[in-house]
């Protein structure tokens, strides 16, 4: 109920409501109005009653008693407006707040998972990594870089042998347990063949390195020695054509190489295979040829000390895997000090048709005996057949033999393999005949250096002397060359000393 009788309501006749709310608007006292079509109840004044009209408030209207329903309508100030006014303007700034806000919740969120996710897998492979590291234990090489020098002058007794093998080995050491495994126990799987020091196996290491081992025999007839010259002599060498020792093994009665691995074996199979000597074109010997002339002019002539293989033969020519020819086994191998170019021995070791006769007989070996067996290996390789049980006719019983009597017949042709008569250059053919005549010839000084054979090789036949005879022809002054030979002997044995010990460039 609006009671009339209050001081701070006014009223004001009108028949419509936009005249109220002018006139509300024109008195700046005017707070708040009510518009009524007809005097009601709620206002009591009977001397109005059915009249229209407003009713103005001066203050708050506070005071509002009564019943029935009355719409009254509050004056507002203009910075209330436009506050009023800002409030729909600002609703989407804040959208636009939250949608940024859920992006960057969204992003943080993947950026998140992704780093979780990469921590994890790199957590992983390392486990994964750790736990094959341990159970690859014994697979794995275990390098003892500075006790090598320790083990090998201890086990072979360097402290007895001269000044220059005390200096030590720098190959590494290989624990027996993880060649073991690399040959998984040496088994006849990876059995490559059978040498004069023992078996040859292969082997594979844990980064997936194949390699060649090499292990003595109980029953092999080269002991401690043969095992040092290897270790002692090829670790220092370093040529294209010489095999790669990479490592040793000594424990107990175990003595073991450990070889860079020739997937084409050994020479020998291929050139007297009559299937695998089918692939050995003429250029392809040739390559080989002049390959282990040049490895072994390393040897005789590179090298710090003049190195004597004493058991060349194509057993003992690798093949890796572009057919490039490597010398190896260096059990027999020997050092001659200084300018000396041949030495004596009491023990005469080697392969019977590869050794020279100085050396078969007297015990005498020279750089001149390598060559002669290098003539040997050129001429097995030109003919495909082997120098000792080689039986043509009853006038020879040597492929050599057989070489110089087609040479003075004028037919060194005929000696060649007959499947490379298509692929064959003459020039050279009769040049690698001549070549390997003049490198088995009976005497040593008539046979070149390895330096000339390569120069000859490589050069014109024109300037080539002509080749004599060559050694082991059976002639009935056999014995009696023999014993000038073991007088010889007696009288080259005072102007040399034995050589015993080696050490390696």
């Amino acid at each position: 109920m609006i009671s009339m009788d209050d001081p701070t309501l006014r009223f004001f006749e009108t028949n419509n409501e936009p005249e109220c709310i002018k006139e509300c608007l024109k008195d700046c006292y005017c707070l708040a109005y009510s518009y009524s079509s007809q005097n009601e109840e709620g206002i009591r004044d009977p001397s109005r009653k059915n009249t229209q009209g407003c009713w103005f408030w001066v203050t708050e209207p506070y005071n509002l008693k009564g019943e029935g329903t009355h719409n009254i309508s509050s004056r507002v100030s203009e910075s209330s407006k436009e506050s009023s006014n800002n409030t729909p303007s600002e609703k989407p700034e804040t959208d636009s707040n939250s949608a940024s806000l859920n992006q960057v919740l969204a992003i943080s969120i993947v950026v998140s998972t992704l780093v979780l996710s990469l921590f994890c897998g790199i957590s992983y492979i390392s486990y994964k990594r750790l736990v094959n590291r341990r159970n690859n234990n014994q697979n794995n090489i275990e390098f003892v870089p500075q006790n090598t020098r320790i083990d090998i002058s201890e086990l072979l007794h360097l402290d007895h042998s001269k000044e220059d093998d005390r200096e030590g080995v720098d190959v590494p050491y290989f624990e027996l347990e993880s060649i073991i495994a690399a040959t998984n126990d040496f088994s006849d799987e990876n059995r490559l063949g059978q040498g004069g020091f023992g078996p040859v196996y292969k082997g594979k290491l844990p980064r997936g390195q194949e390699i060649a081992v090499k292990r003595l025999s109980s029953l092999s007839g080269q002991g401690l020695q043969e095992f040092k010259n290897e270790v002692m002599v090829i670790a220092k060498l370093q040529h294209r054509n010489l095999v790669r020792l990479l490592g040793y093994c000594i424990k107990g009665e175990e003595k073991i190489l450990l070889y860079e691995y020739m997937p084409n074996r050994s020479l020998d199979l291929f050139i007297f295979d009559p299937t695998l000597c089918v692939s050995l074109d003429w250029e392809m010997r040739f390559n080989i040829i002049m390959g282990i002339a040049k490895g072994l002019n390393y040897l005789h002539h590179d090298s710090r000390l003049r190195i004597i293989h004493r058991d060349l033969k194509t057993s003992n020519i690798l093949l890796d895997e572009d057919m490039n020819p490597k010398i190896s086994d260096f059990g027999l191998a020997k050092i001659v000090e200084g300018k000396d170019m041949e030495a004596i021995t009491n023990r005469v070791v080697g392969t019977f048709g590869y050794m020279s006769p100085e050396y078969a007989l007297d015990g005498l070996f020279s750089i001149k005996s390598d060559v002669f067996s290098f003539g040997v290996v050129l001429l097995e390789i030109l003919s495909g057949k082997r120098n000792t049980g080689f039986y043509q006719s009853q006038k020879s019983i040597s492929l050599l033999g057989h070489a110089w009597s087609l040479w003075i017949e004028d037919k060194p042709f005929e000696l060649l393999d007959q499947i490379l008569m298509k692929s064959c250059n003459s020039s050279e053919v009769l040049k690698c005949v001549m070549i390997g005549l003049l490198c088995v010839q009976g005497d040593p000084d008539d046979r070149p250096t390895m330096t000339n054979v390569v120069m000859m090789l490589g050069g014109d036949m024109a300037t080539l002397p002509n080749p004599k005879e060559p050694a082991f022809i059976p002639r009935r002054d056999h014995a009696i060359s023999s014993s000038s030979s073991s007088s010889k002997q007696d009288t080259q044995t005072k102007n040399m000393s034995m050589i015993t010990e080696v050490a390696g460039r």
